[in-house]
């Protein structure tokens, strides 16, 4: 699997968000860093299919994705995870990651050991049964990335999907990503200490352009004492901010 994205601008009505954005992902965990409005939650939403590209290119599987039936094509294959999901409340957990199963198109033969195993994997195996009204925000938030890896799909987008978990489920959480380097993973946080923690690469986005496009280690390597931050990355992501936007 690969993903190709060629000088994608992208917006809502005659506001443009995303402007001439060229990237290549493959297997393993991309992190999307950046300021609020930078064009993360856009980027998720358009490698999703769900918005078709503005301008440029967006190339799935060597499927460039340029009208509904191409997206149908590839949707099978994408997990994605809203960072405000619906779901309805009076299905169990395991009707919830079921019914992602059938969207995705797993076969319904392999519906029980796929669910077993995405629940097994966030740790409600125990709440299987239980209403989805009834979770509390961290098991939602656990439901859903359940619902995003239902199936092994091979491109994984994930929008602040540790919000609302507390630290030892935010542990479980990087130990679930961590198993799927045979994957596409693009991860879009505000937290850098999991970018840290599980990423293989950075993309730093701000006004909708990449800041930065590397490694942990390089990303690490633009911090110096001079700036705000508690950690070496955290200075080296201050650091690509505009001036302005430096201070605390």
């Amino acid at each position: 699997m690969s993903v190709v994205v060629d000088a994608l601008a992208q917006g809502y009505g005659t506001s443009t968000v995303i402007d001439n954005l060229s990237i290549t992902l493959r297997p393993g965990l991309t992190a999307l860093l950046g300021p609020n409005g930078a064009g993360k939650t856009t980027l998720l939403r358009t490698l999703a299919t769900v918005m078709p590209p503005r301008n440029g290119v967006v190339r799935i599987d060597d499927i460039e994705i340029d009208s509904e039936r191409s997206a149908r094509r590839v949707r099978d294959h994408i997990g994605y995870l809203p960072q405000d999901f619906g779901f309805d409340p009076q299905m169990t957990v395991a009707d919830f990651v079921t019914y992602a199963a059938w969207m995705r198109g797993v076969p319904s033969g392999q519906w029980r050991r796929s669910v077993d195993e995405a629940l097994e994997m966030v740790d409600l195996t125990d709440q299987r049964r239980a209403k989805m009204r009834s979770l509390s925000g961290g098991m939602r938030r656990r439901a859903g990335i359940a619902w995003a890896v239902v199936g092994r799909p091979r491109l994984v987008l994930l929008d602040e999907p540790t919000v609302g978990l507390d630290p030892r489920q935010r542990l479980q959480f990087r130990k679930i990503i961590s198993g799927l380097g045979d994957t596409v993973v693009v991860l879009s946080t505000h937290l850098i200490d999991d970018v840290g923690a599980v990423c293989d690469r950075v993309i730093v986005l701000h006004s909708g352009e990449a800041r930065f496009d590397g490694t942990v280690a390089e990303l690490e390597a633009l911090g110096h004492d001079g700036l705000p931050g508690h950690s070496r990355l955290e200075r080296a992501y201050m650091h690509l901010l505009p001036e302005g936007e430096q201070q605390l």
